[in-house]
């Protein structure tokens, strides 16, 4: 939230600016999308990602761990962009993606047996629905505000629940909420919309297995991401 908070400020401030350098209107490329009640593009991100682990009264009693962590995982997505138009300035956005992320995490263990680690490699096909609200134009550039659920699901669980079972799993479907801001910059064919976007989990994601020592000290876990898109729309 407070990133969110801090993301809507800077927007406010930049629109206020804008507004009050140049009339809102003076702009070529921004009047012929103007005309469009919507349209299509295709989007490339960067993410990255770990998880947030709630230790169990297990891991307190437990003789064998030190520490449980998670790690930043990196990794790159691909989608397509949907996006109709909801008066001047907000727009409903759906975006169908292919994610390929991993995250890892570390264990620190009791006496001289040293730290490991268990990687978790994922295939996401997500569908994000974003609402977002836009500033006034200035020339051919606008600034954003978005907020939105996502959900997906996780292609590559079922191989990887066969490689092993002596490791962590995490169910393959997730809900999340996602926060971002970005800016959208107008040429004659296409828009250019570069976007940072945060991402929190909503439900506990840890398949629980009290047979497996390495899952039975963690309470639950909660996905994090984040992602830098660059949309291109038209």
């Amino acid at each position: 939230m407070k990133r969110l908070l801090f993301l809507s400020m800077l927007l406010a401030l930049g629109s206020a600016q804008l507004e009050a350098q140049q009339p809102a209107y003076d702009s070529r490329n921004f009047l012929d999308f103007q005309q469009k009640p919507y349209y299509f593009g295709i989007t490339f991100a960067y993410n990255s990602g770990d998880y947030k682990i709630y230790q169990s009264e297990n891991f307190i009693a437990s003789d064998s761990f030190q520490a449980v962590q998670s790690v930043h995982g990196r990794g790159l997505n691909v989608g397509i962009v949907a996006n109709l138009k909801i008066g001047n300035y907000f727009d409903f956005r759906f975006l169908p993606t292919i994610s390929f992320a991993g995250r890892t995490i570390n264990y620190r263990t009791q006496g001289k047996q040293p730290p490991y680690s268990r990687d978790i490699q994922s295939v996401f096909v997500e569908m994000p629905f974003h609402m977002r609200y836009k500033s006034q134009p200035y020339k051919d550039v606008r600034l954003f505000v978005l907020a939105g659920v996502k959900y997906s699901f996780d292609v590559a669980s079922e191989s990887r629940s066969h490689q092993a079972d002596d490791l962590v799993k995490v169910a393959p479907t997730d809900f999340a909420l996602e926060v971002g801001a970005g800016m959208q910059f107008f040429f004659p064919y296409f828009i250019l919309s570069p976007e940072l976007k945060f991402s929190y989990g909503l439900g506990n994601i840890l398949l629980f297995d009290e047979r497996l020592e390495e899952a039975s000290i963690i309470d639950k876990i909660l996905s994090r991401g984040f992602t830098l898109s660059f949309h291109f729309e038209g």
